[in-house]
């Protein structure tokens, strides 16, 4: 619903609702906008360009919206839109901060602010990283299929990297189970060994998993219960990132 005498809100409204809806009635409904007022702005919006009738006497997202759409994703930077959300888990924990994308069969970092301890994590932007193995890696594979996740298991062979990593097929995809059902996933020294780091999955405007976000610490400092017990600073954050990426709300709930 928009507020009252906002016609600027009203327009706004009015162009969102019709991703979802196509008749004057139902957009007025979704909205909270009078059936003329509506009216009057669909006319405009047609003229503009940003919607079109769609034949059957309803209206449907115009053309100039994917100009518009594909002008700003031309120059869209992820890492950007998430500045502010990563800093500010950086400054809440204190640990070393990552967001990586989804890159085919691995990740691959984008952002890492450094934690603040006397001692630097091996990663960099740039580097790639297992899914199998990583905190973020881990998080994204528990947002695909089961089927994908074999497919990737096939095609990327994972190593025993350290005696905790998980490696099996069957053993993989009973582990994502429980990262499903938590919200995120941590990797206790499964990558590297005397690293820990929790993750959580990020989402993109379509509604896909795009990466993820981590903290990671040198296992002497934390033990892996208060690891997770960090856990719902780094959920917090990674829905922040999605919201800002333009994901679903729906998305960001899980």
């Amino acid at each position: 619903m928009v507020r009252e005498g906002s016609s600027i809100d009203k327009a706004l409204a009015v162009l969102e609702a019709i991703a979802e809806h196509h008749r004057i009635t139902d957009i007025a409904a979704a909205t909270g906008v009078s059936k003329s007022t509506v009216h009057r702005i669909l006319q405009s919006l047609v003229e503009w360009g940003f919607a079109r009738t769609d034949g059957n006497g309803g209206y449907e997202p115009g053309p100039r919206i994917l100009t518009l759409a594909g002008r700003v994703m031309s120059r869209f930077d992820p890492a950007r839109q998430a500045a502010v959300a990563l800093r500010a888990l950086h400054e809440r924990t204190g640990f070393t901060t990552h967001f990586a994308i989804r890159s085919g069969d691995e990740a691959v970092y984008v952002e890492k602010l450094e934690g603040r301890r006397p001692y630097q994590m091996p990663s960099r932007v740039g580097m790639s990283l297992r899914l199998y193995s990583t905190a973020i890696g881990k998080a994204v594979l528990a947002q695909l299929d089961d089927d994908e996740v074999r497919a990737i298991v096939a095609r990327t062979q994972p190593a025993k990297l350290t005696p905790n990593t998980v490696t099996g097929e069957k053993e993989l995809l009973a582990h994502l189970v429980g990262v499903r059902a938590a919200g995120y996933a941590v990797d206790d020294e499964e990558n590297v060994p005397g690293i820990r780091c929790v993750g959580a999955a990020v989402f993109d405007h379509t509604g896909q998993v795009l990466g993820g976000i981590s903290i990671s610490t040198l296992a002497m400092d934390l033990e892996p219960e208060a690891l997770q017990e960090l856990a719902p600073e780094v959920v917090s954050a990674a829905r922040e990132v999605s919201l800002a990426l333009g994901a679903p709300t729906t998305l960001t709930r899980r």
